[in-house]
């Protein structure tokens, strides 16, 4: 009893840290702030060790990441990934290195590699945030279909290696929510990796409505960049050129070879660029995307970092009208690989409504009524008023439809992360963390209890 009761003053005197780890960034700071502290990529750098044939280096290396190495559950997988060295964060990233694979730890929003989670959070804790861990609970975000299973490895690696005091685990859509001020909503979360549109009702997920898509901003950033390169344009990532002045206020581009660069690598330095494209020109269309109405549209210019200026037209609407319209994925060259899957998805509007006739009769017209936008890929310009057009279209008579989203366009951004910060610092949720005495004396299958 003694324990709850240090643990309770423990967490009121220290502020909580919120980490959301979505499948393009990782997102970290302290509970009652306005925004994180850091934002890094998810996926990390990695070189195989026992492919460098510098046995000395190996051996040092190895060594290292071997102390390094989680404790927890170790199996023959961690073994093989003991020898490789993992580089995490936007500088270890946007640094060249000959052999390293770049890989992400999700798949589907779900974890695959937890020793790269781990050194994820590691990067955030010691590198970034520059706390220690034992001295903070942890409130930590997660997708909406996280597995039992997946909850409770979460458990055991903050309190066995972080030895963290408390942790507490909350659905993105519920922390959308209550970034919002509601307890009910129909949260529509377009990140990097997919789009989840997910009815929250009192605080907690209908799990039955939960409709999902395989579209987020990855996808659409790869289109930009295959149609972009069937129009000719080549995008030379930053590391494989090197500007010279020639003249004063005159630059020349100089192409660097470097054959040992992984093709994981090459991609990922050009979807980077292929991005920023996509943030700067796109905007969802007004009406949908129509090969001749588009055709002869304005063209806005787009610098790339090796000087060459590009003119993009239609493209500028039409990558972001797939996510309305799946199918259009089929008139991209290069994409059709892609083309089956893609259009197995459904667009925006109908996943809402599929989402909602999921649900109870009796909240379908409050759900209609705060639907809610979160995530980088919902901040595209014009994608609110679209999505509001269409779904007044296409729903019942009777439905208020009413999109809302943040005008502030980080807030969009890190409405997952805002909602955690407010959730982890109001002082009725101190009494619901998982501590680290109930975590020793229940084991970790309590985080079910404790964070339904």
């Amino acid at each position: 009893m003694i324990c709850c009761i240090v643990m309770c003053t423990c967490v009121d005197e220290v502020s909580a840290i919120v980490l959301d780890l979505g499948s393009h960034t990782c997102k970290a700071g302290y509970a009652g702030e306005d925004a994180p502290k850091t934002v890094f990529p998810s996926v990390v750098g990695s070189i195989d060790q026992l492919g460098i044939d510098d046995a000395v280096k190996f051996e040092k290396d190895s060594e290292s990441i071997l102390e390094s190495k989680n404790s927890v559950r170790p199996s023959d997988s961690d073994k093989s990934k003991a020898k490789r060295k993992l580089y995490v964060g936007s500088q270890a990233l946007g640094y060249r290195r000959d052999h390293m694979e770049v890989l992400s730890p999700l798949k589907d929003g779900i974890v695959v590699d937890w020793d790269i989670v781990d050194s994820i959070w590691d990067h955030a804790f010691r590198e970034r945030l520059l706390i220690e861990p034992t001295e903070h609970p942890m409130l930590l975000a997660e997708p909406s279909s996280n597995t039992l299973q997946q909850r409770e490895r979460t458990a055991e690696l903050m309190f066995e290696k972080y030895k963290v005091p408390a942790l507490f685990l909350a659905k993105n859509a519920v922390l959308t929510s209550f970034a919002s001020g509601r307890a009910t909503s129909l949260v529509i979360d377009s990140g990097g990796g997919s789009t989840m549109v997910v009815p929250v009702h009192d605080g907690y997920v209908l799990q039955k409505g939960v409709t999902s898509s395989t579209i987020g901003g990855e996808f659409l950033s790869e289109c930009m960049l295959k149609s972009l390169e069937s129009k000719g344009v080549i995008i030379k990532p930053r590391y494989s050129f090197k500007r010279k002045e020639v003249r004063p206020g005159e630059f020349q581009t100089v192409d660097l070879d470097f054959p040992n660069t992984t093709e994981s690598y090459k991609l990922y330095s050009q979807r980077v660029i292929a991005g920023d494209i996509k943030e700067s020109v796109c905007r969802a269309p007004d009406t949908p995307y129509d090969e001749s109405a588009y055709a002869n549209i304005p063209t806005t210019a787009y610098e790339l970092p090796d000087g060459q200026t590009i003119e993009i037209g239609a493209d500028r609407f039409k990558i972001p009208d797939i996510l309305f319209n799946p199918s259009l994925v089929q008139t991209i060259p290069g994409m059709e690989g892609f083309a089956n899957s893609a259009s197995s998805n459904r667009g925006l509007p109908q996943m809402v409504i599929e989402s909602i006739n999921k649900c109870d009769v009796d909240i379908r017209r409050e759900l209609f009524s705060s639907i809610l936008l979160s995530g980088g890929t919902a901040s595209m310009q014009q994608l609110k008023e679209r999505l509001e057009k269409d779904l007044l279209e296409e729903s019942p008579q009777a439905a208020r439809v009413k999109v809302l989203a943040s005008g502030n366009a980080t807030e969009r951004r890190f409405s997952v992360w805002i909602g955690g910060s407010i959730l982890a610092s109001l002082g009725s949720f101190q009494q619901m963390w998982f501590s680290k005495a109930e975590f020793e004396e229940h084991g970790s299958s309590y985080i079910q209890r404790k964070c339904p």
